[in-house]
């Protein structure tokens, strides 16, 4: 009996830890909305049913909203760090503070019910603390019932009214939004500046107002026929319904909710494919029709491109909007600027479009991982645009290279490890944000090699899709297709702000042999491509793994042999190699051909024997 009862003890310690541990659940949030909008007073009432599963091990006991329209009065967070910060949002500065009443956004709950019984709540800035009747237990739901009234403010900051371009309404961030709640806790930020994050979950929402008015938002649009979804303008000669019309627009799988209203919209649209249909809504005049109408083809071609190289668009549409102040991305939709050049529009276009995936369906938290979101959205749209352009993919990321490197010159660089809200300058935060994120997978591609890391990238999207994946998720996901072990490459890179400098120390004619040693001067270690170039015109790559990979990257270019070396230990600040030919057979030899690596200087990177080995011998003349 004693020993089946150790027997027995022994499986479930061994058993339960894997069902104990699995917390990757995501809480899932169904939300019903009728709200009206009063195109005169610009409020908007309505009521919101919200189905909340908390599908988490924890009981809880209170829950958190998000009231993103109270940023935008006076006195409100978002107010001060523009005004305190070195260089703040021209878009921003002080434009809050000098709103007006009638200007200032506000989100006032009206009543509050939890499966009938009602709710005591207090308002912090942009977040409402809700203390729950009853506690919601593990692996069940609660309904909340709440009606609320806001004010859009005018147009500041991504969403409100009477846009810079005309737009009457962008409506994002527009109703009270249930916080996101995981292993990490309540994500309950204060809207300060940038980035969100989100609950998955459904949304049938239904929005009454002047029928003059054409809306476009996320989901599909599911009583067009009685709407007249497709006027062109308020001056159009079909006859328009009498009162106010009711648009109800149906989403599934999302994590947020976004529409914009204008007289003037005028409704395209475009087949992908084998994808969604794409909505355009766009003010005709001469400084949009003709770019709108040439940026439409090459949406559908962008959307080809991303569900070939980086995974299929799950959802049946997506709309592309004229409106906000700049573009913003939100599920099934995105809101841009219309006006401007064609190559600003498609720019745009592509980048926001991009972040379907990557804040659309895979929704990592961008505001403690802006990177994971705006990094990797740039590095798919520059990719898009290098391939429907014809132009090098070198090119295409070089500005991110550069605003990297400029970020460090002008001593600004902060580790990206950190909220979004929390960098000392606007500066740093974009570039870490944008500029680093894209260097990570490009510079991500020279270690692993560039056939694998396409996979990778495809089964990252695959694996983690409605997930909430963090930065560990995705590096395991491309250890595992490369073999390799990349966790030193994450967290030098994230968690510290460490440089990259490689130099060739010194080279070495002895017995017919060149001896070539080079030198890390930087402290964050990378395995190195050496490219030997010889008189005659062939070449020989001399491949240096990192220690820490435990292993070699596949060979990448087949037409150039190469000649795999001993690892380079990361503690070690040279490495001496030996090629076999005569120094006097050899042109030139490279550190890094490619490029890609992030060395802040390529000065001491490439030499040429035909100048003469003596600058070479003495490392202090590389400098």
């Amino acid at each position: 009996m004693l020993k089946f009862a150790s027997a027995l003890l022994f499986v479930l310690i061994i058993v339960q830890p894997s069902s104990a541990q699995d917390y990757r659940w995501q809480q899932r949030a169904e939300y019903t909305m009728d709200v009206r909008l009063d195109v005169k007073t610009h409020k908007v009432s309505g009521s919101q049913k919200l189905v909340y599963f908390n599908n988490s091990k924890d009981t809880l006991t209170k829950v958190y909203y998000h009231l993103y329209f109270n940023t935008f009065q006076p006195g409100s967070m978002m107010d001060v760090r523009s005004r305190n910060l070195p260089d703040p949002d021209p878009r921003v500065k002080d434009r809050i503070f000098n709103l007006k009443e009638n200007e200032i956004g506000y989100q006032h709950i009206q009543s509050l019910k939890q499966d009938g019984k009602d709710l005591g709540y207090k308002v912090d800035g942009t977040i409402l603390e809700v203390a729950l009747a009853k506690p919601i237990l593990p692996n069940t739901k609660t309904t909340f019932d709440m009606k609320f009234e806001s004010q859009v403010p005018l147009q500041i900051r991504r969403s409100g009214r009477d846009s810079k371009e005309g737009i009457a309404y962008s409506m994002t961030q527009w109703y009270p939004k249930m916080a996101e709640y995981d292993f990490q806790g309540w994500h309950a930020y204060q809207y300060v500046a940038r980035e969100f994050h989100g609950v998955w979950g459904d949304f049938d929402v239904k929005i009454t107002l002047d029928p003059s008015f054409v809306v476009a938002g996320t989901g599909k649009l599911v009583n067009a026929d009685k709407v007249g979804y497709g006027y062109e303008k308020a001056g159009s000669t079909v006859k328009r319904p009498e009162g106010d019309l009711t648009w109800n627009f149906v989403a599934k799988n999302v994590i947020d909710f976004a529409w914009a209203a204008d007289p003037d919209y005028t409704h395209d649209k475009a087949q992908v494919p084998n994808g969604p249909e794409v909505h355009f809504f766009y003010q005709k005049s001469d400084k949009t029709t003709e770019n709108w109408l040439k940026m439409e083809g090459y949406a559908v071609k962008h959307f080809e491109f991303m569900n070939k190289t980086f995974g299929k668009y799950p959802y049946e549409t997506y709309s592309i909007i004229q409106g906000g102040d700049g573009g913003m991305e939100y599920p099934m939709c995105t809101l841009i600027l219309g006006e401007g050049s064609f190559g600003s529009l498609e720019g745009v276009m592509s980048h926001e479009v991009s972040h379907s995936w990557y804040q659309g369906v895979l929704a990592s938290n961008e505001s403690l991982y802006p990177w994971l979101d705006e990094g990797y959205t740039d590095f798919a749209s520059q990719e898009s645009r290098s391939a429907l352009f014809s132009t090098p993919l070198a090119e295409a990321h070089q500005a991110s290279y550069t605003a990297y490197f400029n970020l460090i010159k002008r001593g600004l660089q902060e580790p990206i490890s950190q909220h979004s809200d929390h960098y000392n300058t606007n500066t740093a935060y974009g570039t870490a944000a944008y500029a680093m994120g894209t260097v990570f997978l490009h510079q991500l591609k020279y270690v692993m090699g560039e056939e694998l890391f396409y996979k990778g990238m495809r089964q990252y999207y695959n694996t983690w899709k409605f997930r909430h994946p963090e930065p560990n998720d995705f590096i395991r996901v491309m250890e595992k297709v490369s073999g390799l072990q990349l966790g030193w490459y994450l967290r030098y890179w994230v968690y510290t702000t460490k440089k990259i400098d490689y130099g060739i120390q010194n080279v070495v004619d002895q017995d017919g042999n060149t001896f070539v040693t080079l030198e890390r001067l930087g402290e964050f270690p990378m395995p190195i491509d050496l490219l030997v170039t010889y008189k005659d015109g062939t070449k020989e790559m001399f491949y240096i793994p990192l220690n820490e990979t435990l292993g070699n990257k596949p060979v990448e270019d087949k037409t150039i042999p190469r000649s795999d070396l001993e690892a380079w230990p990361w503690v070690n600040p040279s490495y001496t190699l030996k090629v076999g030919h005569k120094t006097s057979d050899i042109a030139t030899i490279q550190i890094d051909p490619s490029q890609r690596m992030a060395d802040v200087n390529t000065r001491n990177n490439t030499i040429d024997i035909s100048e003469g080995l003596k600058a070479y011998e003495d490392p202090t003349q590389q400098k």
